[in-house]
């Protein structure tokens, strides 16, 4: 099993002693996710701790959106619920980067692109390649999509 994997069952052992509801349904929903994802495809197989990452970071970002959903439906008592369980999912996740962060890469990836002979609105392709590396995990492709808009209109 890998640590990250671990952990997380770990943590479940510690909420449903703890009585946390909140916590514990949210970790036995993404172990879920986990265990869906290790057995889809042709065969079986054991997550790395980067897959797992990664499916954490689709379910706070399932939990994102349906905040957002509800808020505009007027449930704010479902809105706060989601929000709370993606709370309890961005303690396994790497720290975001920050908005000046965010920019920084992407100009340095800008300027390489543009030394590289990309320029314009089709340049984005070719930024985006250089930069998803860089933030993987710590910025979500939206951020990461309209700071090269942003830098390449300006």
């Amino acid at each position: 099993m890998t640590t990250l994997k671990s952990k997380l069952h770990d943590d479940l052992t510690t909420a449903i002693k703890a009585r946390d509801e909140l916590r514990s349904s949210t970790l036995r929903l993404t172990l879920s996710a986990i265990a869906y994802e290790e057995t889809a495809g042709k065969s079986a197989r054991e997550l790395s701790d980067d897959e797992v990452q990664k499916v954490i970071t689709r379910e706070a970002k399932k939990r994102r959106e349906a905040a957002e959903a509800f808020d505009k439906g007027g449930r704010a008592d479902s809105a706060e619920r989601e929000r709370a369980e993606g709370e309890v999912l961005a303690e396994y996740l790497p720290q975001q980067l920050t908005d000046e962060e965010l920019a920084t890469i992407v100009a340095a990836a800008v300027a390489e692109a543009q030394a590289g002979g990309a320029e314009g609105p089709r340049a984005m392709g070719a930024i985006m390649k250089i930069v998803n590396p860089q933030v993987a995990g710590r910025a979500e492709g939206g951020r990461v999509a309209a700071q090269v808009k942003k830098l390449l209109a300006g």
